[in-house]
């Protein structure tokens, strides 16, 4: 139990500076409220209202967000292969090839069916 409290020490530190800034966030702030504080920003541009189903997004946006999932995931397994190389020897060169030409693969599929351009 004595290896956990460092981590339960820290997590309550974290927790406490959390509630300690929004706190005083909420004190020291200023307290100007006006109808355009509350309107949705949209960068400068009046925003555009939207239909009472919700409105409908581009698939790009999902497509975008799955791609940065799949390349950070595979950033996530490098580093420990990377640690580990000495001991995994040849069998973990062979295996770490093979995952990154399947990423290569579904990189190479998405860059041809043009779905990293931005429109």
């Amino acid at each position: 139990m004595n290896v956990y409290i460092p981590i339960l020490v820290l997590g309550l530190l974290a927790f406490g500076f959390a509630v300690f800034s929004v706190a005083a966030a909420t004190f020291t702030g200023p307290k100007r409220y006006n109808r355009a504080k509350y309107d949705a920003y949209e960068c400068g541009v009046e925003p555009t209202p939207q239909p009472v189903g919700g409105g409908r997004f581009p698939v790009k946006y999902y497509l975008t967000a799955m791609l940065f999932i799949i390349f950070d995931i595979e950033i996530v397994f490098l580093y420990p292969w990377a640690v580990a190389f000495d001991q995994l020897a040849l069998f973990g060169l062979i295996e770490m090839f093979l995952f990154i030409i399947t990423v290569l693969v579904v990189y190479a599929y998405v860059w041809r069916r043009r779905g990293l351009e931005w429109d």
